[in-house]
C-alpha cells in the first residue's frame, strides 16, 4: 500500500490500521499544530454506494453527538478519486485490543475500563443510537492533561433504533455480537449493545477458558479478585433472549457497580428491589472486604483524634465516627493480599447504602502508584451526573493531594475525590462531608491520613 504524502490540508505521517472497509492514517494539522486520525474508505468499496453512505453515516452521527466519550469527527472530505474521508481526533493510547495483546489489565483497572466503554455505550442509547459491533478494537484510549479517557469508535454499524429492524444488513464481530443480529429479521435494539458489553466483561475479567465465539461462557470463570456479584451481571447481560438481558447501557452499568461496590443486586432494568433503594458510596473498584474483622481493625467511636487503622494504613476519625476494614477488595499487593483500605463514618457498615450518612472510604496501593499517579487514578473515577469543581491541590499530612468535588443532583450531595502518592503507595480517600462541611474538614481528614 502506498502511502499518500497529504489527504487534503493533513500532511500524512503513518499508517495505524486497516479494516473491511477502511484505512485509518495517521495525519498532521499544521493550522492547529496537532495530530489527527484520517479514515479512507477502501477503494474496493469505492464504488458501492451503500457502503459509501454508512460510511458518511458514521461521520454524520459522530458529528452531531460531539461527546467526549466517543471520537469526535473533525471535517469530512473527499480524494481526487472520489473516496471520502473523515477526519478523526486521534487516540494516541492505541485500542483495547492492543493493550489485551500485552497481557491481562489488573482487575481494577478492568472493571473501570468495562465501566467507561458502557458509560460511553450509555450516550449512545440516550440518543436511541445502537452500535452493533462492540469489540475491543472499537474501544480507543486517549490522554489528556486531566488523564486516559476510553473512547467509543468505529460507528459504520450503528443504527437509529427507528431503522434497527426488519431487513437490517448482517452486522457484528463473532463472539461479541449478539444471537439476534444473526437474523435479518429480527429486532435489534440496545439490548444488543448490552450483550456486546458482557462479551467484553468477560474477555476483561475472565480465566480466559471460554472460545472465543461461545455467545454464555457456561465453563469461563472470573479471575481472582473480581467481585462475586460482578458474575451474575454479566451472565445477564449475555444472555441468549434479548428480554433477559438489561435493556441498555445504563442499567447494564449501574447493576454493574452496585456489583463492585458490594451493594445489593438489581433487576434487568438496573432497579433495586428494596424497599430502601441504594445509592452507591463508592466508585469502581473501591470495594471494602470488612468481612472477619479482626482486632484492632475497628476503632470505636469517640472524640476527635481517634485512630482507626488496616495494616500500616491509618486515619484520624472525625468525633463520633469510627472505622472498619481489612483490605481493599480487587487490589492485591505483591505478597498476595488484599492492599490495605478501611471506610470511615458514624456508622461505617450502613454508609455504602445510606445517603444520609457521611463518611469515607481510604485506600492504599502500592500496585496503582506504579500503574498512574493521583491525577490519572481520579480520572478513572467519574461521576457522570455530577458536576466538577475545579481541580485543587493541598498539602496535607506530609503529601500532595489532588482533590476534585462533586455536586449531584441524586442520592448525596456531595462527593469528594482525593488522591496523593506517598512513600508506601497511592492513598486515596472518597469522601463525603457532613452537612456544612466544606473545603476545611476535608483537608482536616486528609491531614489524618498517613501510611507506613
Amino acid at each position: 500500500m502506498t502511502r499518500p504524502v497529504r489527504i487534503g490540508a493533513f500532511r500524512v505521517e503513518r499508517l495505524l490500521g486497516t479494516g473491511s472497509f477502511a484505512t485509518v492514517w495517521l495525519g498532521y494539522d499544521p493550522a492547529l499544530r496537532d495530530r489527527v486520525a484520517i479514515k479512507v474508505l477502501a477503494e474496493n468499496w469505492s464504488h458501492d454506494l451503500r457502503v459509501r453512505e454508512r460510511f458518511l453515516d458514521e461521520a454524520r452521527l459522530l458529528r452531531r453527538l460531539d461527546h467526549d466519550r466517543l471520537v469526535r469527527v473533525h471535517a469530512v472530505g473527499e480524494l481526487p478519486d472520489g473516496r471520502p474521508y473523515a477526519v478523526l481526533a486521534w487516540a494516541d493510547g492505541g485500542s483495547l485490543r492492543d493493550r489485551l495483546a500485552g497481557g491481562p489489565l489488573p482487575v481494577g483497572r478492568a472493571l473501570a475500563v468495562l465501566d467507561e466503554i458502557a458509560a460511553g455505550v450509555a450516550v449512545l442509547h440516550r440518543h436511541r443510537v445502537v452500535h452493533r459491533d462492540l469489540t475491543p478494537g472499537n474501544v480507543l484510549f486517549h490522554g489528556g492533561p486531566g488523564g486516559e479517557r476510553v473512547l467509543i469508535a468505529d460507528l459504520g454499524l450503528a443504527k437509529a433504533l427507528a431503522s434497527a429492524s426488519g431487513l437490517t444488513v448482517r452486522a457484528g464481530t463473532p463472539g461479541y455480537m449478539a444471537p439476534e443480529q444473526e437474523d435479518p429479521l429480527a429486532v435489534v435494539d440496545t439490548s444488543a449493545d448490552v450483550f456486546g458489553l458482557g462479551r467484553l466483561g468477560w474477555r476483561l475479567l475472565g480465566t480466559g477458558g471460554a472460545a472465543a465465539g461461545d455467545r454464555r461462557p457456561g465453563g469461563a470463570r472470573l479471575r481472582a479478585g473480581v467481585p462475586p456479584g460482578v458474575d451474575a451481571v454479566l451472565r445477564t447481560a449475555t444472555a441468549v433472549r434479548p428480554a433477559d438481558r438489561y435493556p441498555d447501557a445504563t442499567a447494564f452499568r449501574r447493576a454493574l457497580r452496585r456489583a463492585v461496590d458490594g451493594g445489593p443486586p438489581v433487576d434487568r432494568a438496573g432497579r433495586i428491589p428494596h424497599p430502601r433503594g441504594f445509592v452507591p458510596a463508592v466508585g469502581l473498584g473501591v470495594v471494602l472486604a470488612v468481612a472477619g474483622l479482626a482486632a484492632g481493625d475497628a476503632a470505636r467511636p469517640g472524640a476527635a483524634g481517634t485512630v482507626g487503622r488496616s495494616g500500616p494504613l491509618t486515619v484520624v476519625l472525625p468525633a463520633g465516627w469510627r472505622a472498619e476494614g481489612t483490605g481493599w477488595a480487587g487490589q492485591y499487593g505483591d505478597d498476595g493480599e488484599l492492599e490495605p483500605a478501611l471506610v470511615m463514618s458514624p456508622d461505617p457498615r450502613a454508609w455504602a447504602t445510606d445517603p444520609t450518612l457521611p463518611g469515607a472510604f481510604v485506600g492504599l496501593s502500592a500496585g496503582t502508584a506504579r500503574r498512574t499517579g493521583p491525577v490519572g487514578f481520579l480520572t478513572e473515577r467519574p461521576h457522570a451526573d455530577c458536576a466538577a469543581a475545579p481541580v485543587r491541590r493541598t498539602r496535607q499530612g506530609g503529601v500532595e493531594w489532588v482533590v476534585v468535588a462533586f455536586t449531584c443532583p441524586a442520592g448525596r450531595p456531595v462527593i469528594v475525590e482525593a488522591a496523593a502518592t506517598g512513600p508506601a503507595g497511592l492513598l486515596y480517600v472518597q469522601l463525603v462531608p457532613p452537612p456544612g462541611g466544606g473545603a476545611d474538614f476535608v483537608d482536616l481528614v486528609l491531614a489524618g491520613v498517613r501510611a507506613g
